[in-house]
């Protein structure tokens, strides 16, 4: 195996710095075939710069920064310990009850 080539493909991230500095260049760039060219060299589709600009102009900040795929990881709710302890507790006692009815039923008789 080539050491220049790597086992395992990689998606490419570009930092919000990038996006911003692709996003001025094709800004600037409104000669014929300037903004083909600039997709060419970064290896970015047209819809990918699209979606850059729309994020831009919406001001949203956090927009620019690469999102983490995959799976996204559930935040843990306090209470699941306490209701995990309530179940079992209430359990212990509903079995607590059923004898003591028992016992109540026999002493009848």
């Amino acid at each position: 195996m080539s050491p220049e080539i790597s086992g395992r493909p990689r998606r490419r991230t570009f930092t919000a710095r990038d996006k911003l500095r692709i996003l001025a260049e094709t800004d600037r760039a409104a000669g014929t075939g300037g903004i083909g060219a600039i997709l060419r060299r970064e290896g970015l589709y047209s819809s990918t710069l699209g979606d850059w600009r729309q994020l831009r102009e919406a001001g949203v900040i956090g927009a620019l920064l690469p999102v983490r795929r995959g799976p996204k990881i559930a935040e843990l709710n306090p209470l699941t310990a306490e209701l995990a302890l309530s179940r079992k507790d209430n359990a212990r006692l509903t079995v607590r009850l059923a004898r003591a009815e028992a016992i109540i039923e026999l002493q009848k008789k």
